[in-house]
């Protein structure tokens, strides 16, 4: 007898291109059957008129809580996993996570900037996400070359990492301007040595030189092509700016060259971020990235600022303060539109959230178990509809891609970024015999983001049921609140 079976669906897996009318058998987490089902079932789903398909993979979710996952298992994500900044030390943040239950799988990087911290002021490490936020209150870990000394031990921290199952290195180059070429390759060297991916912010967003977006993506490829490190590139749109047609083909020229670069994207002209990002402080910021400072906006109080001097003062005062960038006005501006459709549809490419944190009115992260959430819980509302989003628009809507190829970008290409540094990955991003059952049913006539810059913490609609590992997360488009069943995605120790 078959745990779950799931009847009468529209059955899409984007690596086989299966996409026909079946059923698919679950037991002990594991998907049994893809196709015609008989025999009996502890419990029976009908999708007639629904889309069957592997649950969605978020590689950039800096939420990593129970609030975060349960607003993303309604954008019908199953796997979030933290790679753009990591996280220090890996194995006790791992430990805290199964010790306080997870509702989707989850993961992290090996956070660089946290073992910079380390070396290079002596501050014990936190496995939290916030953690580099709180230390620009003293900026030489940032801003300051490392010496040998602190090279040597910023690489050994990482390497530790890495052997605890970091999936790859978090490179936020963009936050940490200190980090010099010398560092960076050292940096990729030890990851290629691990067959584990970087995850980097690229170093400089600005449309000028020097240290223009342009600069920073041929320094990448560079990298890729000295080291033979597996680079991939976070938030192609954020940090492209008005350059990403010129970013896209530089990018697509190395990967003809057989470099290993992979780029994700995430379908919004506004970014989210702390406001101690050393970009926002420039004093050639509006020149620089094309925008004015109102273009800058508090989370918490929806705050535009209006000078140089208020972002500074706030700089000093509390660097952890979390900010929306709207550097593209994709909702008046036709051309705004088509720069953000060149990093969305790059050819390739995958869907990432970069979900933040929700935050409360004191500046505080909302890590509780009330849902819905509070009210007064605020976030950029990628952390809520980033994959709805993407469906809505460019799939139904807009007809840019085609379901399977959308699936691609939601689930397997994800996975298959991973898959080196974690086999595990290999199991998931399918809808296949053998692999594990995180599966996402869902309604492509309906699915849709309902978050704003005025609301933004309203779930997605359209997921009728998520299933982690088997179990069910959402039912009939509700939340199962005692559902638990997350489990951590992990690099493999034994590559080395």
């Amino acid at each position: 007898m078959f745990d779950l079976v799931i009847r009468n669906g529209l059955l899409v897996d984007p690596e086989t291109g299966l996409e026909q009318i079946g059923d698919v058998a679950v037991r002990d987490g594991v998907i049994h059957r893809v196709g015609a089902v008989s025999g009996m079932a502890k419990r029976e789903i009908d999708a007639t008129g629904l889309v069957v398909a592997p649950g969605f993979i978020d590689l950039h979710a800096h939420g990593q809580c129970i609030a975060s996952d349960r607003m993303q298992a309604f954008d019908g994500v199953t796997t979030s996993v933290e790679l753009e900044v990591g996280i220090l030390p890996v194995s006790d943040w791992y430990a805290r996570q199964q010790e306080r239950g997870r509702v989707l799988n989850y993961g992290a990087s090996v956070a660089w900037a946290f073992a910079r911290i380390s070396a290079m002021i002596g501050r014990p490490v936190e496995p939290s996400l916030s953690f580099m936020g709180k230390c620009y209150d003293d900026p030489r870990w940032s801003e300051n070359t490392a010496s040998v000394a602190e090279l040597r031990t910023i690489l050994s921290l990482v390497e530790q990492g890495l052997e605890q199952g970091g999936l790859g290195i978090g490179i936020p180059h963009a936050y940490v301007p200190g980090g010099g070429a010398k560092e960076l390759v050292e940096l990729c060297s030890l990851a290629k040595r691990h067959e584990a991916p970087t995850y980097t912010h690229i170093a400089y967003s600005s449309n000028i030189d020097p240290r223009s977006s342009i600069e920073a993506y041929t320094r990448l490829i560079g990298y890729a092509g000295a080291t033979g490190a597996h680079m991939h590139i976070c938030h192609f749109n954020s940090t492209s700016l008005l350059d990403i047609r010129r970013a896209a083909e530089l990018v697509s020229t190395a990967q003809k060259q057989g470099l290993n670069i992979t780029v994700e994207a995430y379908p919004y002209g506004t970014g989210s971020t702390v406001i101690g990002s050393p970009l926002f402080g420039e004093a050639a910021f509006r020149e620089r990235t094309g925008s004015a400072y109102t273009s800058i906006q508090k989370v918490d109080d929806g705050h535009r600022f209006k000078s140089r001097q208020e972002i500074l003062d706030v700089q000093r005062e509390r660097p952890d303060t979390l900010v929306l960038w709207h550097f593209l006005d994709v909702q008046s501006n036709p051309s705004a539109q088509d720069l953000l459709d060149v990093s969305v549809l790059y050819p390739g490419g995958v869907i990432a959230s970069d979900a933040m944190p929700w935050t409360l009115p004191d500046g505080s992260v909302y890590e509780g178990k009330s849902w819905p959430l509070p009210e007064e819980a605020v976030s950029h509302p990628r952390s809520s509809g980033t994959f709805s989003r993407f469906l809505r628009e460019y799939l139904r809507e807009r007809h840019k891609v085609s379901l399977c190829e959308a699936m691609r970008r939601c689930s397997l290409g994800p996975a298959r970024i991973l898959e080196t540094v974690c086999p595990q990955m290999a199991r998931k991003g399918r809808l296949q015999e053998g692999c594990d059952a995180d599966i996402v049913v869902f309604d492509l006539r309906k699915i849709t983001d309902r978050a704003d810059f005025a609301a933004m913490n309203r779930p997605s609609e359209g997921v009728h049921h998520l299933l982690v590992n088997g179990q069910s997360v959402i039912s009939e488009g509700e939340l199962n609140r005692d559902a638990f069943p997350g489990q951590p995605v992990r690099k493999h120790v034994g590559v080395l």
